[in-house]
């Protein structure tokens, strides 16, 4: 069993002050594969007395030195990719052709992209006689999940590095180690001491410490919006900036003269997708009453191709749920669905057959959802999507914004027009138009309770910029 205990503070590897060990389980065989320690509040003002040594002269580096740091971390983890995924495949269970093309990828991509932005972006503008200059934040502290565990840190700390920012991160406790190995990819790159700092542990401890802490600047928190609501109030006290990336409960919307058969499966496939734990996920699927018999066949049809299993075995499509804690959360969510007379078309509470180990959970769909019922209000996480018709394109739109949660939206249309209309008429921070993939220089975050600030591309920046006026600059 691999032994991932230490934390990286000011540089090096250290002990924590006070070892509390937790095995990292993997959910698909249900057996320990690592062990970390919880660091404590202690541990915490260590790494956060090392990122403020270190901001002065950090803050200070030219933008050049910067591309120059970026370039070495990118190499260094192109070199470490298969290592990557390989990691979150054993964390978090997903299958191994999903962690390398996506999950390890993502991570590539955000660097990469910082890397670029970063060659151009513009810190300083001139209005009148007015210097603007956007200069870092300070020092920030980083909290992100389990669910996209690479993707969530390289997209806070590539543009918190490109910034001039210094920072500690928190992963979850759950799917932890690859974030300790983003931490030796960053030491082996020679980013300089105290700038990047890892302390594991969980969000009552270490997530509050941060959140409390009087040194730090910024808190950047993904996840939950009930742990987000949290780490806000922690933060008040200090009147520190908080961004957050919270829960999503998105709507499909598909128009009638969509391709059914293209649409309906794609919406699946999506919603299913890394096992449905995706805070962007399509879970909410409305389609037109005249088309709502015929797109569960397709849905039903779709649903029942996914083969769940052994995340190592290439004929997987969807691995497990990420621990026992997400797979009894969706079990109960699957039993009071049916309680409140949801409609199932496939799957349903318990494993799939043959699979009596693991945290597996059967693709399911339900039927002719009304907006009322738990399953269309409540982010599951989870591979559960819910099919609701819809008399006109207003009564959609309606739908898909009765929500508290307003992260991203999907509409489908055979006129790519009144796609647009659609999508300007949601209440979101992302829409994808016929099936558009995510584009990493796109803002990436929601309105309402899915959060607020953006992530991703040059947008990424401005939450670890603060803005400074010199007026008389210019004579």
């Amino acid at each position: 069993m691999k032994q991932c205990q230490q934390f990286y503070i000011n540089g090096v590897w250290v002990d924590p002050i006070a070892p509390n060990p937790l095995e990292v389980i993997n959910p698909a065989t249900e057996t320990a594969v690592a062990t970390i320690s919880l660091g404590s509040e202690y541990d915490v003002d260590a790494a956060v007395a090392a990122a403020r040594a270190a901001f002065g002269d950090y803050a200070l580096s030219s933008r050049e030195e910067r591309i120059a740091l970026l370039e070495r971390v990118l190499a260094v983890y192109q070199e470490r990719i298969g290592e990557m995924a390989e990691v979150i495949c054993s964390e978090m269970g997903a299958p191994m052709k999903l962690a390398t093309k996506a999950q390890a990828a993502s991570g590539l991509g955000h660097i990469a992209t910082a890397l670029e932005v970063l060659k151009t972006y513009a810190f300083e503008e001139d209005i009148g006689g007015t210097r603007i200059i956007r200069e870092p934040v300070g020092v920030c502290g980083l909290i992100t999940p389990w669910n996209w565990p690479v993707n969530q840190i390289a997209c806070k700390v590539a543009p918190a590095l490109a910034t001039g920012c210094s920072m500690v991160l928190k992963p979850s406790e759950v799917a932890p180690l690859s974030a300790y190995l983003f931490a030796e990819i960053l030491d082996q790159a020679q980013v300089p001491a105290g700038v990047f700092n890892l302390v594991n542990g969980d969000g009552p401890t270490v997530g509050n410490a941060l959140s409390h802490h009087p040194d730090i600047d910024m808190m950047s928190f993904t996840g939950s919006t009930r742990a987000g609501i949290q780490v806000a109030r922690a933060a008040a006290d200090t009147v520190k900036r908080v961004a957050q990336e919270l829960g999503g409960k998105s709507a499909n919307i598909l128009l009638d003269d969509v391709d059914l058969e293209k649409a309906v499966t794609g919406g699946v496939l999506s919603c299913f997708s890394n096992s449905g734990q995706s805070c962007n996920a399509p879970t909410r699927m409305l389609v037109p009453a005249p088309l709502h018999e015929r797109a569960v066949e397709i849905a039903r049809a779709a649903a029942e191709k996914v083969v769940p299993g052994d995340p190592h075995d290439p004929a997987t499509s969807m691995g497990p749920v990420a621990s026992e804690a997400q797979f009894k959360k969706i079990q109960g969510l699957l039993h009071r669905a049916l309680d409140e007379g949801c409609e199932l078309v496939t799957g349903g509470p318990g494993r799939p057959a043959g699979l009596e180990k693991g945290y597996f959970v059967k693709p399911t769909v339900f039927a002719n959802i009304s907006g009322d019922k738990t399953i269309a209000q409540e982010e599951v996480f989870g591979p559960v999507l819910a099919i609701m018709p819809y008399d006109s394109v207003d009564e959609a739109v309606q739908i898909a914004n009765n929500t508290p949660y307003g992260l991203s939206g999907y509409v489908s249309s055979g006129d790519l027009q009144q796609a647009r209309k659609v999508a300007a008429r949601l209440r979101t921070g992302m829409v994808h138009l016929n099936g558009a993939a995510a584009d990493f220089n796109a803002p990436f975050g929601g309105y309402k309770q899915s959060g607020n600030g953006r992530e991703w591309g040059a947008y990424g920046f401005e939450d670890f910029l603060e803005t400074k006026a010199v007026m008389g600059y210019n004579g």
